[in-house]
């Protein structure tokens, strides 16, 4: 597996095309949502990861079937890009019976077991530990698997963050953490909650090898992870990934925020200029990228379709799922 990439360099058009198109696809895809949030056809509130998408995409690039992973209630893009299903996603913010939980659990407990996406959940952290149990029970059967768990910085601190790194730490667990440090815990900055921002030098001590991506940019982010996801293959346990990044919307819900006195949209600006959406747009021939842009379109189209036309669930329903067999 290539994982010593630094830059757009090494990979060829159809690396760029792959890349450009799980970007631009979750980025459509939660507009999408949205969109339609307003209509309250949508049931469960939603966190949306526009501006985010670069972490899980860079990541995510580089596992095949058999990897795990684990994302938190802001989990739309590593669902998505670890190739769930799209209409099952879209039927489970509906509440249908056709969602990825037969319409029981909305857009924060996402999961997709055939493609190893583990549950997620809307306590803050609680899905990081999880992750470490399914890294555990990989290297306990010799798998060259490895797990990629998605958290925001609020959840670093949570006290079961800092377990889970000494017990993966200990035990040399073939587990990713990434922390999408959004700069914010719904609205409370860092420079409130945080004495320095020296989150990977904490890291450090637990003897976890830790790097800091500052511009988002999605080749760092692959080839950062990549080194790791190659350490853990070969037995040299966790890593862990810190990438900086910018929440575009409102921490729950589809608009923007920016006049909630918490933070200024110029704070956007540079995000915006440093778009991985457009930048790796603009990589790909323009022909080319307008048939992936149209292939996406047609997909969210069927996947909300399929939504408005699954049905609810049976009252029976209520019944199921509440305690084991």
């Amino acid at each position: 597996m290539d994982v010593a990439i630094s830059s757009a360099d090494t990979l060829d058009g159809t690396d760029i095309q792959r890349i450009y198109r799980s970007l631009r696809r979750i980025r459509r895809i939660e507009e999408e949502v949205a969109r339609v949030y307003p209509t309250d056809r949508i049931k469960s509130p939603v966190h949306l990861s526009i501006g985010q998408e670069a972490i899980s995409v860079g990541v995510i690039d580089l596992l095949g079937a058999e990897d795990v992973v684990g994302g938190s209630y802001r989990g739309h893009a590593a669902y998505l890009a670890k190739g769930a299903s799209l209409p099952a996603m879209v039927a489970e913010m509906y509440g249908k019976a056709t969602g990825c939980n037969a319409g029981k659990g909305g857009s924060m407990h996402l999961i997709a077991a055939a493609q190893n996406v583990i549950g997620a959940s809307a306590v803050v952290g609680t899905h990081i530990p999880v992750a470490c149990g399914h890294a555990l029970a990989l290297k306990r059967r010799r798998s060259s698997a490895v797990v990629a768990v998605f958290f925001g910085d609020g959840a670093v601190e949570e006290g079961v963050f800092y377990e889970s790194l000494n017990f993966a730490s200990l035990h040399k667990l073939p587990v990713l953490f990434i922390c999408e440090n959004n700069g914010f815990a719904i609205h409370e900055p860092l420079a409130k909650r945080w004495a320095t921002d020296r989150l990977c030098e904490r890291v450090a001590t637990f003897g976890i090898p830790a790097e800091r991506v500052a511009d988002g940019d999605v080749f760092k982010i692959r080839s950062l992870a990549g080194k790791f996801i190659a350490d853990m293959r070969a037995g040299g346990g966790p890593g862990f990934l810190e990438c900086l990044t910018y929440r575009w919307r409102e921490h729950v819900g589809p608009s923007e925020d920016y006049d909630a006195g918490y933070r200024q949209r110029s704070d956007l600006e540079k995000w915006i200029a440093n778009d991985q959406v457009a930048r790796l747009g603009g990589m790909v021939d323009g022909t080319v990228r307008a048939q992936i842009d149209t292939e996406i379109e047609q997909e969210i189209s069927a996947a909300f379709a399929f939504a408005e036309s699954s049905p609810i669930p049976e009252t029976k329903e209520l019944y199921t799922h509440v305690f084991a067999d």
